[in-house]
């Protein structure tokens, strides 16, 4: 058959199966081998095509959007999203994560970790929320720590769950059949509908605060101030160790803003609904870290379940079981949220072609993107099954600080940059000026990563050179667009500062959880550079022309009125 796309016969064979070529690789570049090779040999040209193009904010909102062939339904309120934003991030991280890095990395100090991941995390909610307003478009991890507290509250050991195949790694041979189990009762809610998801978040969220309530009354009422007596025992390197990694623990807000295609009124509900979540989230990641520092000396602390144990150590051994039970629900609803969540992105993605279009499909009954939801949560599936918490937690840190700068940085580009409208010399002191924001970024990061002392020379440099080249883009470059709905507040400075911390908290990350993202990076990049970045090019170029097209139209149907009107 070729690339060409199905015969006849084929054609027939169709009605048992959905999809085709078409669904997936329909763009020109695709429909034969001759046409894919001469792509191939036009990728510079096109790679710096999609770089200096930037989509006008009509064609999210309108173009792209209707790639989709139906609309999602708009069911959120600003309610709503507070409690999906509950929902989206406590769970996994803060019954988890905080065990071990109180016990091996900052002790007590860790209440100051997740202060300082959740300033970070405060900052990204902001440079996110304003593109989520302008343009409302829309965890194996936590799988993987579902059981951990199952066991738990079963009387068990995680590892009784799982199964131990001695002859792979470490890392990757404890396989975990409930995660995958779970994820699947996840996928049918999501698939679903969307306001159902949201009344079972909000349902599961209330009963998870209660519990939250619980252990921090109950803990404070057991605390024993003399367990704080170390409280910085592994020095302010540990705590930002710490901070690092436990900025895992604030992965999924980004979950809300992919749900302002289905917001009534995203200008007004997005900003209450995530500035909101993370200010309560933070405040009970604080609150929890405390309680279990002075319920327990830091040594003491359980790695795998942390505050069931903890209980049991002070003599409230039946509290575990609440304990347990409340971490299952936040788990819960962290995989629910962040499925509807990663589904929509990937829908968008799909839109624009640079994954199969296949994937951007939205249910005409349900209004939810299944396909998106189904990969999505297939690979989720996968990737729990088989691979350790800690490895996903870092390496979900390193992508989500990442990603997290990267928005910070496209912001500040959104609004001092307009094609066609920002002049060369601008432009060229906006590049200076982010360019010396990265740099000086990396250089503290990197000097506090390599070097084992304290010393702070350096940062004489790096500190002032990145203060300096915010104030050079604050008072040299003129703003090129500003916000129609809401917008970041102290811009340049609140992104600039993102693109720092989130750098900085980069530069406490392990050097193995750097080298797992370079393999990922290298293979998405590789898939971009063969299908996805010609897929796109296709797209955007047949859309261009279809919109010059239909602009002639109207030009000569006006002229044709014009002339018979005469």
């Amino acid at each position: 058959m070729g690339l060409d796309g199905p015969t006849g016969n084929e054609g027939v064979r169709r009605r048992g199966c959905s999809c085709t070529k078409d669904d997936f690789l329909p763009e020109e570049s695709f429909k034969s081998w001759g046409n894919y090779v001469q792509a191939l040999q036009q990728t510079p040209e096109r790679f710096m095509d999609r770089v200096f193009t930037r989509s006008l904010d009509s064609t999210e909102l309108h173009e792209i959007k209707a790639r989709s062939q139906h609309e999602m339904k708009k069911t959120l309120s600003w309610w709503d999203l507070i409690w999906f934003g509950i929902g989206a991030v406590i769970g996994a991280g803060i019954f988890v994560l905080t065990g071990l890095q109180a016990r091996e990395v900052s002790g007590p100090a860790v209440v100051i970790s997740y202060v300082v991941s959740g300033i970070s995390a405060m900052l990204s909610v902001f440079c996110y929320t304003e593109f989520a307003v302008e343009i409302p478009v829309a965890g194996a991890a936590v799988a993987r720590s579902w059981t951990s507290y199952f066991a738990t509250l079963c009387n068990h050991k995680p590892e009784d769950f799982r199964i131990i195949v001695h002859s792979m790694s470490e890392d990757y041979g404890h396989l975990d059949p409930i995660a995958v189990v779970v994820v699947c009762v996840i996928c049918v809610l999501a698939v679903l509908s969307t306001k159902g998801s949201s009344r079972f978040n909000y349902i599961a969220s209330i009963i998870h605060v209660i519990v939250i309530l619980f252990i921090i009354i109950a803990g404070f009422s057991k605390a024993d101030a003399k367990n704080y007596s170390d409280f910085m025992p592994f020095g302010i390197r540990g705590v930002f160790k710490s901070s690092a990694v436990l900025f895992f623990a604030y992965v999924g807000f980004d979950a809300v803003s992919t749900m302002a295609e289905e917001t009534k009124n995203p200008a007004r509900d997005i900003p209450i609904g995530l500035v909101g979540s993370m200010v309560i989230t933070t405040a009970a990641y604080c609150l929890l870290a405390v309680a279990l520092c002075l319920m327990q000396p830091f040594r003491e602390i359980d790695v795998d379940a942390p505050f069931s144990v903890a209980f049991e150590a002070v003599g409230m051994s039946w509290a575990k079981y609440i304990v347990a039970a409340g971490a299952l629900k936040g788990m819960t609803t962290v995989l629910l949220v962040s499925a509807v969540g990663q589904a929509r992105y990937l829908t968008h993605i799909a839109r624009t072609h640079m994954m199969p279009p296949w994937l951007a499909q939205v249910n005409p009954k349900t209004g939810t993107p299944i396909n998106a939801t189904i990969v999505m949560l297939s690979a989720t599936a996968i990737i729990a099954f088989f691979t350790e918490l800690d490895i996903l937690a870092n390496l979900l840190s390193i992508s989500t600080l990442f990603i997290f700068m990267l928005v910070a940085l496209a912001l500040l580009v959104r609004r001092y940059y307009v094609s066609g409208e920002t002049t060369t010399a601008n432009r060229n002191k906006l590049v200076a000026c982010i360019v010396l924001i990265l740099a000086s970024s990396i250089a503290t990061a990197a000097y506090w990563g390599l070097s084992d002392n304290d010393d702070w020379i350096a940062y004489v440099i790096t500190v002032p050179t990145w203060f300096l080249a915010t104030l050079a883009l604050h008072v040299a470059v003129p703003r090129a667009r500003n916000p129609k709905l809401w917008g970041v507040p102290l811009v340049p400075w609140l992104p600039s500062a993102s693109i720092a911390i989130n750098i900085f908290l980069l530069g406490s990350i392990d050097g193995a959880s750097f080298a797992r993202f370079g393999i990922w990076t290298v293979m998405l990049l590789l898939y971009y550079f063969f299908f996805g970045l010609h897929a796109s090019y296709d797209t955007a170029k047949e859309a261009a022309e279809n919109k010059m097209g239909d602009g002639l139209k109207k030009v000569e149907e006006g002229v044709k009125v014009s002339s018979e009107a005469q």
